[in-house]
């Protein structure tokens, strides 16, 4: 093959190609060590319990078994753990949904005294760390009978200022014409929210759903302070509870066995909503 001169007219699309290859190569690889850790989650699940942390454990067991997922729900409560996330999933998706279209939906669209720094003042929350609120909302619960219940750890949650900055973010992007069509047709606020931007807002309510749902079943810190007994648990909060005494005592393989399964519920809604999410984080950053 003949040499090709720097500069010529085909050494650019080499160069391109060199590039792309060394670009795939790169993305390949992180792509391997981001896996990696799900990889070792799965094969610890599959291998027999006492062999994680013995020198017999290998990359994949030579002798496959499911005797740790037989032991997650035979000897654990973990459908009624499996049971309390989905709801508290769930209805938390549901309410931080609506919490956040509607005020997004008010800051994007109304003009009101103060707008500005009343949208600004409440972006500011997302920097103050969970442990700085954890002792007023947990006296807050308190107050409110809310402790050893479902909805102690769904309502503090409720209105989550990054779901508001998204929703506000996309709504912006909606013609104001369409609502003053709508209200010069004889259509109040209700009205109008529902017909005329709900339906475009598809994408944008798959953003916030994938968000919630996937903070919500992660969730461990507050569940963990405001529920405190074995029948209330969450799945993240039961899990952890198997971790105890040394380490060769504690259950790996069932643990990791229940990890597996707790990752399947959150990957199933991204794939689910993947195309929509795309479109609604893109949509977010036109304005």
């Amino acid at each position: 093959m003949p040499a090709v001169e720097p500069g010529s007219p085909a050494w650019r699309p080499r160069r391109r190609q060199a590039a792309g290859a060394l670009v795939l190569v790169l993305l390949t690889s992180i792509t391997l060590v981001m896996l990696f850790p799900f990889l070792w989650m799965i094969v610890t699940s599959l291998t027999p319990n006492g062999q994680a942390t013995s020198p017999e454990f290998r990359l994949w067991p030579a002798d496959p078994t499911l005797e740790n997922y037989v032991e997650a729900f035979t000897g654990y409560p973990l459908l009624t753990w499996i049971r309390n996330s989905v709801v508290i999933s769930v209805l938390g998706a549901l309410l931080s949904v609506t919490v956040s279209l509607m005020a997004g939906y008010a800051f994007a669209k109304f003009r009101f005294r103060g707008r500005t720094t009343f949208f600004l003042a409440y972006l500011l929350t997302i920097m103050v760390p969970i442990q700085v609120t954890l002792v007023p909302t947990f006296l807050v619960a308190v107050n409110l009978g809310l402790v050893n219940s479902i909805w102690g750890v769904i309502l503090p949650g409720a209105a989550e200022a990054t779901g508001v900055f998204i929703a506000r973010q996309f709504m912006m992007s909606i013609p104001d014409e369409l609502m003053e069509a709508a209200r010069l047709d004889g259509a109040g606020e209700i009205r109008t929210f529902c017909r005329i931007v709900l339906p475009l807002s598809g994408p944008l309510v798959a953003v916030l759903a994938v968000l919630a749902v996937t903070a919500r079943w992660n969730e461990f810190l507050w569940p963990f302070v405001i529920l405190q007994g074995d029948d209330v648990l969450t799945l993240p909060v039961g899990l952890a509870s198997l971790q105890g005494g040394d380490l060769f005592s504690t259950p790996w393989g069932t643990i990791l066995a229940i990890t597996t399964i707790a990752v399947l519920p959150v990957l199933i809604v991204f794939l689910v909503f993947q195309r929509q999410f795309v479109q609604g984080i893109a949509g977010t950053g036109s304005k």
